[in-house]
């Protein structure tokens, strides 16, 4: 196999200009449109990278995943979790970060190319208490671009055809095991959902 090295050649391959709506359609803030797209979107992916390369940490919340801080920065409160948090780790060592905003039904995405930082500051934590819970932190994003990617790659997938392929994968518990035979692949994935639940926030 011959990879591609340079861009000349990697454009000769795709021998056209890009389309002249995928440059339109790009902005360096909120719009009164994205801004209604993104506030309606309960998930996103929040890409990073670090020393020691990338990450793509899923996103989600029972309202919108992000908060507006004003039309270039938004905010995304860092609710419990496993406490690997290499999301944050590469933020606070590289800045640059990318999300893909979904909107369940909807084809098109919504992607932010950006700059990030993150603040354990009580002011910011505080604006995102839910049920008496606070985030540990809150990632603040100041946007570069934002933009629409076109349906093909949902619609290919037949992303929301209403057709349910979990039984097609392994559970949670079942991948731990994979690694630790001792493991009660049973017990976590029985109990993981109410202890997900006591830990939502």
């Amino acid at each position: 196999m011959k990879p591609i090295e340079t861009i000349a050649d990697l454009e000769a391959v795709y021998d056209a200009p890009p389309v002249q709506a995928s440059l339109d359609k790009v902005a360096d803030r909120l719009t009164p449109l994205y801004r209604q797209w993104i506030m309606a979107s309960r998930f996103c992916v929040l890409s990073t990278v670090g020393p020691e390369g990338t990450d793509a940490s899923p996103r989600g919340d029972d309202g919108p995943v992000v908060a507006e801080i004003d039309e270039t920065t938004l905010a995304m409160p860092d609710w419990r979790g496993n406490n690997r948090i290499d999301s944050l780790r590469n933020i606070v060592r590289d800045g640059r970060v990318s999300l893909m905003f979904l909107v369940p039904g909807a084809n098109n995405v919504v992607r932010i190319n950006g700059r990030a930082q993150v603040t354990a500051d009580p002011a910011m934590t505080d604006r995102f208490e839910q049920r008496g819970r606070h985030p540990r932190s809150v990632i603040l994003i100041e946007i570069g671009e934002v933009y629409f990617q076109c349906a093909k790659a949902i619609m290919r997938a037949g992303l929301w055809s209403g057709e349910d392929d979990s039984g097609k994968v392994p559970t949670a518990g079942q991948m731990v095991r994979e690694a630790d035979a001792a493991f009660d692949a049973d017990g976590y994935d029985s109990g993981y959902a109410e202890y997900a639940k006591s830990r939502m926030w």
